[in-house]
Parts: structure tokens; C-alpha cells; sequence
């Protein structure tokens, strides 16, 4: 029914509550299902030992490429030809018809912030020379060539881009490889734009499990990468788990959700909106209203059902090339897929008060957390299980998504109890140098042949001894 809300107002202990979080705490089961990992293996292992020719095969049956040479599955020429249109195009002063209304602006304005956010991570290491002959030092050195994954399927995300590239660029990271959908590449001059904007040289039309396959273990044509980082579907994850170990990865990432923490006095309406926008990304996706009021549950149930009905009448289309990525094409199409995502893991949960509120924030470890109201504010040193923290409400959980600055690469599916967001750290590794004069070598050989022997290694213990001189 036009208008009808598909919030759902729970109390939290009751048993539709019980259900509704432990459906939310098992999400990474209903994401990454043993059959999607069965099928997900198949194809990251016809990757791995057919190289291009399997890779050429399953671009053309799950991309729909229509190519017979994986050379052709490159598409940094088409964006080197488009970039120069779109430079030509501000050169003259002229806006590009392709580009959305001001996008060039709202995207250096966003390149700005993550750079201010991230820039302070980034050290070189350090010595330390100690008086009795030992010296050591800390070597922290860049990942050498890196695979970003940048979806395509629902939508094409200029932001990922930015929120996955500076950050491995203020590490020093010299290769960068972006692997995204071809439809998704071809159909967004801002996807385009924003990767020539960040200097990516090397593009590949590739969605899915092969795309991280090919990543992972490189074919005749596309070199392997020594970690692949960026948000995906199931089918991403999947492949995602079944390569780590051979190639490093950033995490597991699961559909987007968010948490908001509501009491007495936020805006209903305001909440609402952020529930839909968390929901719009996908029907698993998860947007939950946690608060003490039931008033404003109501109230907020309510608003989601009547944002809901005009979302679903209005024209969203941004022009051509696709936007800016993150809208679902139709107003009727991002309505569907947040009543999709509502229905499934969303809810407006009831609580005793607020401490209750803060237990199951850190029982659900949500990506993104919103806490909205003087009460709920309160709560944000306390909060140890997310991987975001959004105050008040003139903080919506969507600037995290666009211009706040922190990489929106974030944990998902109950991560956020032991991952972290990505960051500067996420592109280096570290290593050390170690040296001892001769005569610190015989001060400590005695005590490093005592450990060998303890440990029942005797050969450690005549290396180390050798040295007492």
C-alpha cells in the first residue's frame, strides 16, 4: 500500500525483537552462503589455472563483454580519451554534458577532506642506535602494486575511488589497478572522471569472483597484486575469502548498515532519511532505530512510510553517463530495493533506555553508527564495536559516505568487534633491520644460547655462542 511503512516498531526483548537482531547478528551467514562459495571457488579457480583464456570466457558470460582477447577487457585508453573531452570541456569553461551539475567541484572538495583525514597516518619508520652496539630500525615500505575493487553492479561509486586511492597514494603505493563492470565504467563520465582525476592508469572492465581472481593471481596479461581492498558484493567476498593468504586483503565486507541511536526530541523525519539512505544501497543492507521513546519509533515508522512513497514517485535520473554514482537509476528502483532492505534487516527496536541501547549497539557491531540527541551523544566515548561514530544530528551516516574524510571502506557483518576502517596503514608493511657490533654480539650471545636451549634447539645455541668470541 502507497504510503505504508515497512519499519517495524519491536520492543527489543520481545520475540519478533529477539528474531530481528539475531538475524541481525548472523548476517554474514545470509550474505556468504555455503553455495555462493561453492560457485565463487569454481570460478577463482578457472582463473587461476586458465589465466586469459578463462578470464576472457567469464567476462563474456557474467560481464556480458563482448571481446575475444583479454587485452580488450582494458579500459584506461577509453578513460585517457574521456578525460581529455572533460579537460578540454573546463578548459573552455563549459560544462560537460555528461558530468552531473557541479560534480568536478564536489569531487575536489572530497579529495580534500580524505587527504586532510589521512595524510597524518602516514610515517616512515625509525632507528634506534643504543650505546652498546645494537642498532635497529623500523622499516615501513609501501605495497608494491595493489587491486582496488570498485562496484559496478547496482550503481557506479566515484566515491569508492576516491576513499580507496588517496589513501594508498599518500602511502606511496606505485601501481594501482582498479578493477570495476565495464557497463558500470562505460555508463558514468564521473566513475570515469574521478579515476583520471586520481592518476589510475590501469583499468580493467572485470566484476565479481574472476575479477578478484585475476587480481589475486594474475593472468597472461593483467600482473597479480600483492593486496586487493575495496567493497563488493557476495560474489566479491566470497572470492575475497578464498584468495587471502595468497594475496592480502582488507576484510570481508558484507551490504552496508547502520545503527541510529535516538531520544526523546530528534526529528523523526530526519532519522527516517537516514534509515532510507542506508537502505537504498541494497535489499540486504541494514538500517536500524534503536531508542527508549516508543513515541518516536511510531513517529519515525511513520515518516519512512511517507519518504518512502515519495521516493518511489520521483525522477532521480542525474543525466548522462550515470550520475555520481550511488543512486539506484529510478526513484521507483532505490524505493524498491530500501523496502526490500527494511522488510529484511530493518527495525525500529525498543529499549528500557539507553544503556540498553549502547548493549546491543556492541552486540551488533554495525558498520556505521548514529547518535542522535543529548542523551545518545553521550554515549560516544563508550562506543568500542563500530566501525564509524556519526554525532548529532546534523551528522548523517552520508557524509561518511562522501566528504567527512574518514575512507567509508569500512567493517562489516559484526567486523567492527576486531577490524578497522581502511586507512594509510592498510598499503604499507613493515619490516626491520637489526645490527650488532662484535662486541655486543658476545655480551648477549650467552643469553640468546640459554633461550635456544630451553626451547631444545642447540644449533640456535652454538650459532648464537659462536659469537662470544
Amino acid at each position: 500500500m502507497r504510503g505504508s511503512s515497512p519499519l517495524r516498531v519491536v520492543a527489543a526483548g520481545s520475540r519478533a525483537g529477539r528474531r530481528r537482531i539475531a538475524e541481525l547478528t548472523g548476517r554474514a551467514a545470509a550474505v556468504l552462503d555455503a553455495r555462493t562459495l561453492r560457485q565463487a571457488a569454481r570460478i577463482v579457480e578457472q582463473v587461476r589455472t586458465g589465466g586469459d583464456r578463462a578470464l576472457v570466457k567469464l567476462a563474456r558470460r557474467l560481464d556480458g563483454a563482448a571481446t575475444h582477447t583479454a587485452a580488450d577487457l582494458r579500459l584506461d585508453g577509453a578513460a585517457a580519451r574521456a578525460a581529455a573531452d572533460l579537460r578540454l570541456s573546463a578548459a573552455s569553461g563549459g560544462a560537460d554534458a555528461e558530468l552531473p551539475a557541479g560534480f568536478p567541484e564536489a569531487l575536489e572538495r572530497a579529495i580534500a577532506a580524505v587527504e586532510r583525514f589521512h595524510a597524518p597516518q602516514a610515517r616512515r619508520g625509525y632507528r634506534l642506535a643504543a650505546d652498546d652496539g645494537v642498532e635497529l630500525e623500523e622499516r615501513v615500505l609501501p605495497l608494491a602494486r595493489v587491486g582496488i575493487y570498485v562496484p559496478g553492479g547496482r550503481a557506479s561509486y566515484p566515491s569508492t575511488v576516491v576513499m580507496t586511492v588517496v589513501p594508498a597514494r599518500l602511502a606511496g603505493v606505485a601501481e594501482i589497478v582498479v578493477a570495476t563492470p565495464a557497463a558500470a565504467f562505460r555508463e558514468s563520465a564521473a566513475l570515469r572522471y574521478a579515476l583520471l582525476r586520481l592518476g589510475v592508469e590501469e583499468v580493467w572492465g572485470l566484476g565479481g569472483a574472476h575479477a578478484i581472481a585475476a587480481l589475486a593471481y594474475g593472468t597472461e596479461s593483467l600482473r597479480r597484486v600483492d593486496k586487493i581492498v575495496g567493497p563488493g558484493g557476495a560474489w566479491v567476498t566470497a572470492a575475497k575469502r578464498l584468495v587471502a593468504g595468497d594475496v592480502a586483503i582488507d576484510g570481508l565486507a558484507g551490504p552496508t548498515e547502520v545503527v541510529i541511536v535516538a531520544d526523546a526530541g530528534a526529528d523523526p523525519a530526519l532519522l527516517a532519511a537516514d534509515l532510507l539512505a542506508q537502505a537504498e544501497h541494497d535489499p540486504l543492507a541494514a538500517a536500524v532505530l534503536v531508542t527508549p521513546d516508543r513515541e518516536l519509533a511510531r513517529q519515525t515508522a511513520a515518516a519512512v512510510g511517507k519518504q518512502l512513497a515519495a521516493l518511489a514517485g520521483a525522477d532521480t535520473g542525474s543525466g548522462a553517463g550515470g550520475g555520481a554514482g550511488g543512486g539506484a537509476g529510478s526513484g521507483a528502483a532505490a524505493a524498491a530495493t530500501a523496502r526490500a532492505a527494511l522488510e529484511r534487516f530493518g527495525a525500529a527496536l525498543l529499549v528500557d533506555d539507553l544503556e540498553e541501547a549502547l548493549a546491543l549497539v556492541e552486540r551488533i557491531a554495525p558498520e556505521h553508527v548514529q547518535l542522535v540527541g543529548a542523551g545518545a551523544e553521550a554515549l560516544a566515548d563508550r562506543v568500542r564495536s563500530a566501525g564509524a561514530v556519526f554525532l548529532g544530528a546534523s551528522t548523517p551516516e552520508v557524509f561518511g559516505d562522501y566528504v567527512a574524510g574518514p575512507s567509508h571502506v569500512l567493517p562489516t557483518c559484526g567486523s567492527a568487534r576486531f577490524a578497522s576502517g581502511l586507512g594509510v596503514e592498510d598499503f604499507v608493511r613493515r619490516s626491520h633491520t637489526v645490527r650488532f657490533s662484535p662486541g655486543a654480539a658476545a655480551r648477549w650471545a650467552e643469553a640468546a644460547a640459554c633461550l635456544a636451549l630451553a626451547e631444545g634447539l642447540p644449533a640456535h645455541a652454538a650459532a648464537a655462542r659462536r659469537r662470544l668470541g
